[in-house]
């Protein structure tokens, strides 16, 4: 739920349903958004789902979709994955307990099957490691199906590609996981503090990290008593070992490293906040601390953006042997900065001593921030002449007790019902891709590389 003031609560109400243009011109109404038509459904609205993958992020989106409720009208038919006495027997098993929620979980190890026999799919959440999501998506659309797939949405920008053109042809609704892209605090911050309000003024300078403890980094491994997957499965798809299947994100081919499972997510906020895409990056990282990988563990970028306001640096690190500042993102201007995160531990603003108090009242009294006391951290007590004066703190007035993903899991069942436009359609997901897959490419070349108008464009 959303929580605000009293003015500003009937603004927020819509926030989840607000319709981006720019999205709708660059996919073309027809083909980005399509109502559902299901004669096969038991009711006008329900969504009948299978879900591809059901591993720990599978799992992350399956709860979230059942947290909507019994009357949300989604139903789980189906559910595919390969490792039949895991991942499968459990959320299988899961969706059998919520049968009076209308779910039936029948289970599959092959998606080409589970396509085959459940005629009565209107959509797929797919959350299969990122060398599949291609060939799972541009099935799954073939089918007639609308798809919301995980990012990273593939390992090459061709696979991407193909995917975009596939949901273009097919006129199905292809949702990417950027999950931040339907948070109402990001929201929020975006259309009313830094578009209506522009209360950073103009944006210099954009800092961003994903730093993880050692101990969350470490490799998973099979527990002894856990049946795993039988070779001849693995190495059907794609896979050398369990240990490989189990941390496949390290592995070249199969995921990106952190920069792209983390990073991806946030990188696409500079993009969505200052409405434009990079025109460079350089980028440093290594196989410093875990060296049995194959990605790189720890990956600093520097993005250059040219905005109508000027030159904008931005920098992002990803860091797996110390977790000191979690994840998030500050955006700074000569007016203002904005800290935020996903987890709703961190939402300030920090007004520059330069600004008059009296410029940002009227924005306490709408509601859209409150007065928090605080200052910078960090600035308290400088005494040194070059030093400048603390700014005041100020805190969103917008919350969400909501779990992570599931108001961009509602937007996309809204969109099906044509209720909603898509807050992260593919061509917005192939943009993001195309940034963050740069940044491996910078590590690996040493040097700063250029991104060109064409590169994010799709032709077809």
């Amino acid at each position: 739920m959303v929580a605000s003031s009293s003015e500003s609560n009937s603004n927020l109400t819509a926030l989840n349903r607000r319709s981006f243009l720019h999205t709708t011109a660059a996919i073309g109404a027809t083909a980005a958004f399509s109502p559902i038509i299901s004669a096969n459904s038991p009711k006008k609205d329900d969504i009948n789902v299978a879900i591809l993958g059901a591993g720990a992020q599978g799992q992350t989106l399956l709860n979230a979709c059942l947290k909507m409720g019994k009357n949300a009208g989604v139903k789980f038919k189906a559910v595919c994955d390969i490792w039949k006495d895991n991942n499968l027997k459990r959320v299988s098993g899961q969706l059998r307990a919520y049968k009076s929620y209308g779910h039936t979980g029948t289970a599959y190890t092959d998606y080409q099957e589970m396509l085959d026999k459940e005629k009565d799919l209107d959509a797929v959440i797919i959350a299969t490691p990122d060398f599949w999501h291609s060939r799972h998506t541009i099935a799954c659309l073939n089918k007639g199906l609308h798809v919301y797939c995980e990012k990273e949405m593939a390992n090459t920008l061709q696979d991407a590609r193909e995917m975009v053109l596939a949901s273009r042809k097919t006129k199905k609704l292809l949702q990417i996981g950027h999950q931040r892209r339907s948070n109402p605090r990001y929201i929020f911050a975006y259309e009313k503090l830094i578009q209506e309000a522009k209360l950073l003024n103009r944006i210099t300078t954009i800092n961003g990290q994903w730093n993880r403890s050692r101990n969350a980094c470490v490799d998973l491994e099979l527990n002894p008593k856990m049946a795993g997957i039988d070779e001849k499965t693995l190495n059907k798809y794609g896979f050398d070992s369990m240990k490989q299947f189990l941390n496949w994100r390290w592995y070249k081919g199969k995921g990106g490293g952190p920069i792209v499972d983390l990073g991806s997510h946030q990188i696409d906020i500079y993009r969505w906040f200052l409405g434009g895409r990079p025109i460079s990056v350089m980028a440093s990282g290594g196989i410093d601390y875990w060296t049995e990988h194959q990605w790189y563990d720890n990956v600093i970028a520097i993005y250059e953006f040219q905005t109508p306001s000027g030159r904008v640096r931005a920098s992002y690190q990803t860091l797996t042997t110390n977790s000191n500042g979690g994840y998030h993102e500050v955006f700074m201007g000569d007016q203002g900065t904005l800290d935020i995160s996903e987890a709703g531990s961190r939402g300030s603003l920090f007004r520059e001593i330069a600004v008059d108090e009296e410029k940002w009242d009227p924005w306490v009294k709408k509601g859209y921030i409150t007065k928090s006391g605080g200052k910078m951290k960090g600035q308290e007590g400088i005494q040194d002449v070059r030093g400048s004066i603390p700014a005041a703190q100020y805190d969103l007035s917008v919350t969400m007790d909501k779990p992570y993903h599931q108001p961009h899991l509602e937007n996309f069942f809204e969109a099906i019902r044509g209720q909603a436009t898509l807050n992260c359609p593919g061509e917005m997901g192939y943009e993001t891709a195309v940034m963050v897959l740069k940044v491996n490419q910078a590590v690996e070349a040493g040097k700063k590389l250029t991104f060109k108008p064409e590169d994010f464009e799709i032709a077809g």
